[in-house]
């Protein structure tokens, strides 16, 4: 079986001015999968952090405290910590994947899509750091002859 290389793309100009953001992007989000992947599974906390918590629940009426214990407990559960990290996993591999498309001139949809999920302060890659090379990169993608290049790579 034959295998699929990635051929040159057939506009370097444009090649050339996403290969900057569409780096910075694949960095950013490598290291915000990786932040995900630690939250996945640190601990939920030192016994001086659960002591402070528990001290500071003493001061609540007894069925309030006896609600926030039990949330708290479901909190620190590792089902809970591995569904929570879930969503900036997957959006970090959109912007992974669609970051990688846009630098070798392959899937226009794709790299508008991970340029708007940088853009996004919340979902976006490490909390706000990826809107600079997002918006650089929405700005040169909705260029004409990049979307050209595109069409025709």
């Amino acid at each position: 079986m034959e295998e699929i290389q990635d051929l040159p793309p057939s506009n370097p100009k444009a090649a050339q001015e996403l290969a900057v953001p569409a780096i910075l992007m694949m960095v950013l989000a490598g290291l915000w999968a990786l932040y995900s992947l630690y939250g996945m599974v640190n601990s939920a906390g030192t016994a001086e952090q659960l002591a402070a918590i528990d001290a500071a629940l003493a001061q609540y009426p007894p069925e309030l405290r006896d609600k926030m214990t039990g949330m708290l407990a479901m909190m620190r559960s590792s089902s809970f910590r591995v569904f929570s990290q879930l969503p900036s996993l997957i959006v970090s591999a959109v912007v992974i994947l669609g970051a990688w498309k846009m630098k070798n001139l392959q899937s226009y949809g794709l790299a508008m899509t991970a340029a708007i999920l940088c853009v996004i302060p919340c979902c976006g890659p490490c909390c706000g750091l990826g809107i600079i090379p997002g918006v650089w990169a929405l700005i040169v993608l909705n260029r004409p002859d990049v979307k050209a290049a595109f069409r025709g790579g």
